[in-house]
This record gives structure tokens, C-alpha cells and sequence, in this order.
């Protein structure tokens, strides 16, 4: 991978932290943060829970790169399935983008779909009740292997990366990216709220994908036509 494609990778990840993330984990932290922290902890005590949440968190999309990766790399064992992986991936990124704008409904029923499953509620309802720093660090990697459109974006660049290595990278750049917002959401939740600034970083993660998604379409074009790169 070129490193214009990590910086970019980054830049969809943080940006869309203050938006999409926000609006996907943010349940999450402001239930455990209301229910598992005393407020009479210390600020340290608090950044370390919050810290075993998030490695938690990235620890699955560690996990979630490595599977996509691994998958991408059996699929495209030749030059034309490789082609298709990134047509594959595109269309997957601009059902997420569609999806970011309120234009499809299609990850949003996937992730009502979990969210009612009755293994996930009995999960998440131990968790939560449990005050121990590991629960934090199980609750995070849960909240990982949640559906969302965001992961499913950075899921697909993972198998058209066609790597394990690659795959598992990407994941973790995208989790890490996420952390600084997500942490600064366990600690105060007011800025937070500005809806219009968090439309707007969704919207510029959004537009982002939607570009990544026709380029990545294209990319797997190339593979069949002699097109230009």
C-alpha cells in the first residue's frame, strides 16, 4: 500500500469519529460511563477504563483485518479475482457512504438486527453491571464486532488489501484513529452534542468513502480493460 493510502485511511477514520462513531459508540460509553464509573474516582482511574474499553474495541478490528485480509487473499488468487475483490470492496464502500447520508437503510437494519439479537442483550447486560476493568476491556470488544458502516468500509479496503498483515494494519489504523474522540467522549460529552459539527465531519467521512468506493471500483476495472491508472 502507497502511504498516501494510509493517511487517507486515517483521515476517513478521524473525521468520521466525531460523527459516525459518535452517534455508533457513543451508546455505548455514555451507558458504561453512567453506570459502571463512580464520579468519585480519579481522572486516572477513569482514562484507565476507558483505555481498556477502547484497546478492547481495537483489539476486534484487529481481528475482524486479519479475517478480511486472509479472506481477500484466498479469493484473489488470480488477476482477474483480484479485480473483482476491488469491485467487490467499491460497491460495499458506496452502500456505506449511501448509508452515512441517510440515502440506504440497508447497514441500519443490520445493525437494528444485532442490537435486538437476545445473546447480544444478555452480554451486554452482564457487562455493564460488572465493574471490574476487565469488563470494560470485554465490553469493548463487543462494541468491535458490532456492525456498523464504518467498519464494514474499512472491513472491505482489509480484503481488497488481499493481506493478512495489510488487513489486520488497516483495522488497527482505523480503530486507533478513533481513540483520541471517543476517549475525550468518556470524559465530557458536551461538545459532543453539536449536532451540526458532527453532520459535517459524518458528511466529509461520507464523501470520502463514496470517492474511495468508485476509485476502488475502477481500480478492479483496470484489472479487465486496459484502462488508465
Amino acid at each position: 500500500m502507497q502511504g498516501i493510502e494510509w493517511w487517507l485511511i486515517i483521515s476517513i477514520a478521524f473525521a468520521g469519529s466525531f460523527g459516525h462513531c459518535i452517534g455508533m459508540c457513543g451508546g455505548f460509553i455514555v451507558a458504561y460511563s453512567s453506570t459502571k464509573i463512580d464520579s468519585t474516582m480519579s481522572k486516572s482511574a477513569q482514562l484507565i477504563r476507558h483505555s481498556a474499553y477502547n484497546i478492547g474495541r481495537v483489539s476486534s478490528y484487529v481481528i475482524l483485518g486479519i479475517i478480511f485480509g486472509g479472506i481477500g487473499a484466498l479469493v484473489s488468487l488470480s488477476m482477474e479475482m483480484h479485480g473483482a475483490l476491488f469491485i467487490f470492496a467499491g460497491i460495499i464502500m458506496i452502500i456505506t457512504a449511501l448509508g452515512m447520508f441517510g440515502l440506504s437503510k440497508l447497514i441500519h437494519l443490520l445493525e437494528r438486527g444485532f442490537s435486538s439479537n437476545s445473546l447480544f442483550k444478555t452480554l451486554f447486560s452482564r457487562l455493564i453491571k460488572s465493574k471490574t476493568i476487565g469488563s470494560f476491556f470485554a465490553l469493548g470488544v463487543m462494541n468491535g464486532f458490532f456492525p456498523c458502516g464504518f467498519v464494514f468500509f474499512f472491513a472491505a479496503k482489509a480484503a481488497a488489501s488481499a493481506s493478512v498483515i495489510d488487513g489486520g494494519l488497516i483495522m488497527a489504523a482505523f480503530g486507533l484513529a478513533t481513540i483520541p474522540t471517543l476517549l475525550a467522549l468518556g470524559q465530557s460529552v458536551s461538545f459532543f452534542k453539536e449536532i451540526a459539527f458532527r453532520q459535517t465531519m459524518n458528511r466529509i467521512a461520507a464523501l470520502a468513502i463514496l470517492i474511495y468506493g468508485f476509485y476502488s471500483i475502477y481500480y478492479g476495472l483496470a484489472y479487465f480493460f486496459d484502462l488508465p491508472l
